[in-house]
């Protein structure tokens, strides 16, 4: 029975057979052809990422490759436990013990090509001991070159098979012929390239590494509570609603709420951050995390896919599997690229016969064109340092949603902090009080109408009158004019509070001593406002919104970088000129109702600008969404999560520094690697078509090409924050 998605899906596949980036590029081709679906193929992860529609049969699909040589296996949700590391160390395996089998037998042919007697018995030991390498050693490339002539396609290994195969079967009729061989041609070729398969099996491995280390963070087992007794279980059985018992020292191994209990948890796995977190009862904890301290009792709320670390996990495998838009130049280079190739060989080999006439080095000067060729390096420029980079941010807790994040990123030269919850830290509190009213009877009113709100400056006086033992009454006739103040009825009083315009619009009469402490409280960094009854202001309250202790060196760092800060609030201006002044803000865009903070992003870019947004509420997602890049932060809401491009998993605002340089050493890396790239094929074609290079230093060269982009990409994970 043939396996059918439903609609929207997303679906992996294993891809087997790419050796290279024209493979990659074919196989994406074919899959693109079929209708409703849209594809990308990774080459460096081995893997294509497919969105189907729901009209789609997966049996379509992996015909449609097998024709052109390949195949496509399904990724389920179990084999996605299984590492990719685990996948290349096999593949490391297998090239390693095929090439030093080849080498033990090349080694001998070499001594006797070039040092040995040009005698019959010396020509038979060669063929003797070349024809292993090639036809057992080397048969993947032959392999799979069939494959791509049947399907009227050519990838590496055509390139590989048709080089070696001509200097082995030449050599074997200029032995018969009394001509010069060079078996230790054809030996030496595949032995380096078998060589070079291992090291970036080793290094492919080493780049993906980032997934599994993120797996194995998850805890296996659970201690559950069933039948009024504490049972562990495998992490599979747990199921929401269950109550887990988490002892100190031991991982939480799922998403869930803290009904009993109180710990200190280290959530650096997941967020980057050191700094160990205390949780009491109510408090969300994350699978993964480390309980450090007090005994817990945990209500799972999430398990499987839905869990943060898993959230992560997909996140960082969609980056990777992405495809950023530098890479599209060279994947049509690639995909056109061995055809050009062989072609060029052949033109090589009838230049050198006719202006030679030495089929020796006709065929020399036609081998080293097709060995040099391979446009490995090419397909492996981009995807290894998205896989590297990327991987590298979620161990840091940023972590990028896309590969064309890393190229946008470089563009960037201003950067808007949401003021509450980035750059302080959310949790506001009632600082001041400035009124001549019975002070109990001023909160009493101010506090219960203000306690009808969910804003948190509201909040703030609701719970700052409570903490002065004051309880409050109820509501009635409540209005709400975001922006500007709430009004209620208290006791049968209207009572308002808000901003001066907000009480002049409704008739009030503000003292000049109130508005004398409003300007006070302004400038002490306070968000400030009044509240008032029967015509006139009768107090002024302030609250306080703690600045991060990070806040001022992410500014810092940011200016390091030539990016501009600024800083966007509903505060007034005064008050936020003082935060800004405090932290070192070039830019201040204060008075911002929450529904204008897009606009104000959008004014940005129309001076020219490109602009990143850090934000997290609710308010801030279509801010996130309409800047150049939006990072949101992960202790904030879900929506402001999606609509960002970049997760900062913690609320340290120098996460936002953390994440421009790693996306800007990303992208400079992919640059890196496709100049040497390209330098590498369109320097050495000519020099081989010419005769100026040996086949088998060709090989050497070949192999050498993909490991050291390979190499290149990996030296970010030495990245520091």
């Amino acid at each position: 029975m043939s396996e059918s998605p439903t609609a929207t899906d997303t679906l992996t596949f294993d891809v087997e057979g790419m050796t290279c980036a024209s493979c990659a590029v074919r196989v994406e081709r074919t899959l693109n052809r079929q209708e409703g679906v849209e594809a990308i193929v990774n080459y460096a992860g081995g893997e294509a990422r497919v969105d189907v529609a729901e009209s789609v049969d997966i049996e379509d699909l992996r015909a449609a490759v097998s024709k052109i040589g390949y195949e496509i296996n399904l990724i389920t949700d179990e084999d996605e436990r299984v590492s990719q590391v685990e996948r290349y160390s096999e593949e490391e395996t297998y090239q390693w013990r095929n090439f030093l089998l080849a080498a033990l037998f090349t080694a001998p042919v070499m001594v006797l090509g070039m040092l040995g007697p040009d005698e019959r018995w010396s020509h038979l030991l060669q063929l003797a001991l070349v024809t292993p390498v090639e036809f057992v050693f080397g048969w993947q490339f032959h392999k799979v070159a069939a494959k791509q002539i049947r399907s009227l396609g050519a990838n590496m290994d055509t390139l590989v098979s048709v080089g070696t195969l001509s200097a082995y079967l030449f050599s074997i009729w200029a032995m018969f012929a009394g001509d010069a061989v060079f078996f230790e041609t054809a030996g030496a070729i595949i032995t380096f390239i078998l060589l070079g398969r291992y090291f970036e099996a080793r290094a492919k491995g080493r780049a993906s590494a980032a997934i599994t280390k993120l797996l194995e963070l998850g805890a296996k087992e659970a201690r559950v509570v069933r039948n009024d007794a504490e049972t562990m279980v495998p992490i599979e059985d747990v199921v929401a609603g269950d109550l887990m018992v988490i002892k100190p020292g031991e991982k939480i191994p799922t998403d869930g709420t803290i009904t009993e209990g109180g710990s200190s948890l280290d959530e650096s796995m997941l967020t980057g951050e050191s700094i160990p977190v205390d949780k009491t009862v109510g408090a969300e904890v994350y699978g993964a995390t480390l309980n450090q301290q007090g005994l817990l009792t945990v209500r799972v709320t999430k398990v499987g896919h839905e869990t943060a670390l898993q959230q992560i996990v997909k996140l960082v495998a969609d980056a990777q599997a992405s495809k950023a838009p530098i890479q599209n130049l060279a994947d049509r280079i690639s995909g056109v690229f061995v055809p050009i190739v062989i072609l060029i060989a052949i033109a090589t080999f009838g230049i050198w016969m006719g202006v030679d006439g030495e089929i020796g080095s006709a065929v020399r000067a036609a081998v080293a064109v097709l060995i040099i060729a391979c446009p490995c390096a090419l397909g492996l420029a981009t995807p290894t340092a998205i896989m590297v980079g990327s991987g590298r941010g979620a161990e840091l807790g940023v972590v990028f949603k896309g590969a064309e994040i890393f190229e946008r990123a470089r563009s960037i030269d201003t950067v808007v902090f949401d003021k509450t919850g980035t750059l302080t830290r959310g949790l506001m509190s009632l600082a001041e009080v400035d009124t001549e009213e019975d002070l109990s009877r001023f909160l009493y009113l101010a506090g219960s109408v203000e306690g009808a709100s969910e804003h948190p400056v509201a909040r703030a006086v609701a719970l700052g009158a409570e903490e002065r033992d004051v309880e409050l009454g109820k509501v009635t006739a409540f209005g709400n004019f975001p922006g500007h103040g709430v009004v209620g009825t208290v006791d049968g009083q209207v009572v308002a509070v808000g901003t001066a315009k907000f009480q002049a619009d409704r008739g009030h009469r503000i003292p000049e001593r109130y508005s004398d402490a409003l300007d006070r409280f302004a400038d002490a960094g306070h968000t400030a406002f009044l509240a008032g009854w029967d015509g006139e202001v009768r107090g002024v309250l302030a609250v306080a919104d703690v600045l991060r202790e990070t806040s001022a060196p992410a500014v810092e760092h940011l200016h390091s970088l030539n990016v501009g800060v600024a800083m966007l609030t509903g505060d007034n201006q005064r008050t936020a000129d003082s935060i800004a002044r405090s932290v070192g803000i070039d830019q201040v865009m204060a008075e911002v109702m929450p529904g204008e903070k897009a606009s104000e992003v959008a004014r940005l870019q129309e001076s020219g600008l490109s602009v990143a947004f850090v934000g997290d509420g609710i308010n801030d997602a279509p801010a996130l969404t309409r800047a150049d890049l939006g990072m949101a932060v992960g202790t904030g809401t879900d929506i402001a999560i999606e609509a960002g491009d970049v997760i900062l998993m913690s609320g340290d605002p120098t996460l936002a520094h953390t994440a421009m340089r790693l996306a800007r050493a990303t992208f400079r890396t992919i640059k890196q690697n496709l100049f040497w790239a390209f330098v590498y094929n369109t320097a050495m074609i000519p020099l081989a078509a010419l005769g100026f290079l040996n086949p088998m230093f060709a090989a050497a060269a070949m192999a050498s090409s993909s490991v050291t982009v390979v190499t290149n990409s990996l030296r970010l994970r030495r990245f520091k924050a």
